[in-house]
């Protein structure tokens, strides 16, 4: 069956379907489409605390689009989503109510808890050791979800108010990053957690994966990351887009992005990170899955 999940997130919208199915090797999961749109909204929450009209229209716009392509591609259900600058505008249940009623698509606006809740139902598609501890990490434009796991499930998971779009405006406040520091140390004294190794996700540490020479699925070590942070931050604009094959709007969050998977790791004292692929949308997908299974 075909699922659908629409992430609108600080940074980018993304519709990504996918075909699920369980056969005699358990399920499976295939990529039949992704759209990427970047709006950014967290230019607008960010800065002025609310979604303006410009960025409104183009989102409906966005989100009619996808209604259609799911449709076309027969997706059988879906899910919208909306995180970090979403929650954060004064204006966002006027902007979610807006479109529902321009295109039929319902989006819930989703707590930072049920974000990296459904970030982490990812981790039984990854093949890493049950006995090990790692640290799920996904940086998005305006939020970063940090997760704990140990024998494959899950010990704590927090939410913090730093992402790569949020870093890029400077608006990310010492306190917050006081709090991350601090909810990190706590989490190891309580926990017992020495050098995990850590889990990224998010389109940043997708690309950062490939700078630093990372191969199919093995992890890459924080000083490989740590140097193609360096060559990205010592290269202009044209440079990232030409020479690095980034997009434009990858171009400006990939560094703030890289800094923060950096700052966690050193928190950690983590020496390596693992890049499976996946985030928010694919955990909404087998959310969908498992709902119709059970249903």
């Amino acid at each position: 069956m075909r699922y659908g999940a629409i992430d609108i997130g600080s940074n980018a919208v993304r519709l990504m379907v996918k075909e699920i199915r369980v056969d005699g090797e358990g399920l499976r999961s295939d990529k039949v489409s992704y759209t990427r749109v970047p709006i950014r909204l967290g230019e607008d929450v960010f800065e002025f605390g609310r979604i303006r009209s410009e960025k409104q229209q183009a989102l409906t716009h966005a989100i009619e689009a996808f209604g259609l392509l799911m449709q076309s591609m027969g997706v059988v259900d879906f899910r919208a989503c909306a995180t970090s600058a979403m929650r954060e505008a004064e204006n966002g249940k006027e902007v979610v109510a807006h479109i529902e009623n321009t295109t039929g698509v319902a989006i819930e606006i989703i707590g930072g808890r049920e974000e990296a809740d459904l970030i982490f139902s990812n981790f039984s598609l990854a093949t890493l050791e049950q006995n090990q501890d790692y640290l799920y990490v996904d940086v998005g434009g305006g939020s970063t979800e940090l997760t704990l796991i140990r024998g494959g499930a899950r010990v704590e998971a927090k939410s913090f108010r730093i992402g790569s779009v949020r870093l890029l405006k400077d608006k990310v406040s010492p306190q917050v990053r006081e709090d991350m520091r601090q909810w990190c140390m706590d989490l190891q004294e309580k926990h017992a957690v020495s050098s995990p190794v850590f889990i990224g996700s998010g389109g940043n540490i997708n690309r950062l994966y490939k700078l630093a020479g990372g191969v199919g699925k093995a992890p890459i070590l924080k000083e490989d990351l740590k140097a193609a942070c360096a060559r990205l931050k010592g290269a202009t604009y044209r440079e990232k887009l030409d020479r690095f094959g980034l997009k434009p709007d990858r171009a400006d969050v990939i560094v703030p992005a890289c800094q923060i998977y950096l700052e966690a790791m050193e928190l950690f004292d983590s020496r390596s990170i693992v890049v499976p692929k996946v985030g928010l949308g694919d955990g909404m997908i087998l959310q969908l899955h498992k709902a119709q299974r059970q249903g």
